[in-house]
């Protein structure tokens, strides 16, 4: 197992880079956008500028970490979508120059395969990989590493979305998971009651819940100009644990309904701590084999990129030269 695998993810604010052998992560390089923080979220030409100042070091720095020269990679795996448009140009522009330079192939991934794939990624701590078929929370039914099939979404907000509107709600910084994360460990979970909406099989929704989260805070803060502040923790906690029972109760649902009892999380929302806490009772409960990332691997990185791409070098798949990115659909549309 020799191949050397280059991952490139540019989809969002993020710009990162990996080297792989076979499955084995040797570097995964990110650099983040400081620039939005000031905005309350992402400034879409901000985010592409940044990523042409930040690509080739954060190229090169991968390339160093993991101790190869360019000119023995096998190949290189590069996010074409969704994501900001512009973002997916510097990623997707740069994997054309370089791979045609070295004469390697290239391998297109999508974003959200991505994430799920990441836990195939391994290193010299984490070798456990979950067995086919298995269930993530977003909710897919995982029957190989390209065989997967959407068995429950959300009908509007993801549940990070959620948690950074709240965030935004409560003039929290951005990004405001991390930050409602880190409050809700001091607050009470049981403190505010807000509603869950009733959708159907296994769909969910978050637009009612932001609704309600709204409307309360704009009603105590009528009466109350301080509520935000003298409850923010408790605020933070009953929002937290709301969301994580929304995604939960979609999920035990979905792993009686399909008898897969081997159940992993990825994206954003996996390093929630209260999300892991809930996860890994629902597994002592159910006997469910959890898998759970580590942070480097939960937010956007290029180690599942390149892990993903590592698996469809085996199959042979490579990308053209005159394909564009894409911002919305999938790659199974």
């Amino acid at each position: 197992m020799n191949e050397y695998i280059l991952g490139i993810e540019s989809s969002c604010d993020d710009t990162s880079a990996a080297v792989l052998q076979g499955t084995r992560v040797l570097s995964n390089v990110i650099a983040s956008q400081k620039v939005h923080e000031q905005y309350g979220g992402v400034v879409p030409e901000l985010a592409s500028r940044a990523h042409q100042q930040n690509i080739i070091p954060v190229i090169d720095t991968a390339l160093k970490t993991a101790k190869i020269e360019k000119n023995q990679l096998s190949a290189i795996a590069f996010t074409r979508g969704p994501g900001l448009l512009g973002s997916l140009l510097v990623g997707t522009s740069f994997a054309k120059a370089f791979a045609q330079t070295l004469n390697i192939p290239m391998v297109e991934i999508d974003h959200m395969n991505a994430h799920i794939l990441v836990h195939f990624a391994t290193d010299e701590t984490h070798t456990e990989v979950p067995d086919f078929p298995f269930l993530h929370t977003q909710i897919v039914v995982v029957k190989d590493y390209f065989d997967m099939e959407v068995i429950g979404k959300t009908i509007d907000d993801a549940a990070g979305e959620a948690f950074d509107k709240t965030a935004k709600i409560l003039g929290l910084p951005y990004p405001g998971g991390p930050v409602i994360d880190k409050l809700a460990k001091i607050g009470n979970p049981n403190a505010f009651t807000f509603s869950k909406p009733q959708i159907p099989d296994l769909d969910y929704s978050f637009s009612g819940l932001k609704t309600s989260i709204l409307y309360t805070v704009r009603d105590n803060l009528k009466l109350n100009p301080n509520f935000i502040e003298e409850n923010k923790a408790d605020l933070c906690a009953s929002v937290q644990k709301t969301i994580i029972d929304i995604l939960m109760n979609k999920l035990v649902k979905a792993s009686k309904q399909t008898g897969i009892k081997t159940v992993a999380i990825a994206g954003g929302v996996s390093a929630n701590s209260g999300l892991h806490d809930a996860m890994l009772a629902l597994g002592e409960k159910y006997h469910w084999k959890v898998f759970i990332p580590r942070l480097s691997y939960s937010t956007d990185n290029a180690a599942m990129v390149a892990v993903a791409g590592y698996f469809k070098f085996l199959k042979g798949e490579f990308a053209s030269q005159d394909l564009v990115p894409y911002a919305r659909q999938s790659l199974k549309d």
